[in-house]
Parts: structure tokens; sequence; C-alpha cells
């Protein structure tokens, strides 16, 4: 019995550590719909509006996806010829990266 409390603690505390990844990823997806979703392909399977826009589902084949990080930091001022700048906080860059991550195959 005296083993079972401290692995109940530390399921319990690994609970809330998942559920914010999910929560990032959540946030991640909210955020590119919002703000990426008018040109890119954002989800699973859409296709994206504009001819130069990436999927984000397929980002890992055109770049190291921790060299994105950087990029969204800095606010990104390329991409497609008439892509709007797009400047995030690190916590959003988190989030984003998260949920890019998640799509990828």
């Amino acid at each position: 019995m005296k083993h079972i409390v401290p692995i109940l603690m530390v399921l319990c505390l690994a609970a809330p550590a998942g559920a914010q990844d999910h929560d990032g990823v959540a946030h991640g997806k909210a955020l590119v719909e919002a703000n990426c979703a008018r040109c890119h392909a954002v989800g699973a399977s859409d296709a994206s509006n504009h001819p130069e826009a990436p999927a984000f589902r397929t980002l890992s084949e055109r770049y190291p996806l921790d060299a994105l990080e950087e990029a969204f930091v800095e606010g990104i001022t390329t991409g497609h010829p008439d892509m709007p700048e797009f400047v995030a906080t690190p916590e959003q860059v988190a989030d984003i990266l998260a949920y890019i991550e998640s799509l990828q195959p």
C-alpha cells in the first residue's frame, strides 16, 4: 500500500502535463485556423487556397520544423509573395509548432 500512493501521485502529476500538451495543440490549431487558413491548408486533408502556400501537414518535407520556431519568433515576412507578416509570442509559437508537428506523417 505504501508504494501505491507514490505511484498514484506520479500518475496524477503526469496527467496535467499531457492535458497541457493537448491544449497547446488545440490552441495552435486555433491560431493557424485564424491566421493562416485563408491561404494554407492547415488540416489533415484540406487543400491550400493559395497555389504557393504549402499545406502545413507537408512542411516537414520542405523545412526542418525546428527551423520554423526561429522564423515564427522573428516574424515571418516571406513565404508566398503576398503573405502578410505574422508575429507570434513564444508561447503561441510553441503551440503552433505543436499543432504542425501533430499533422506530420
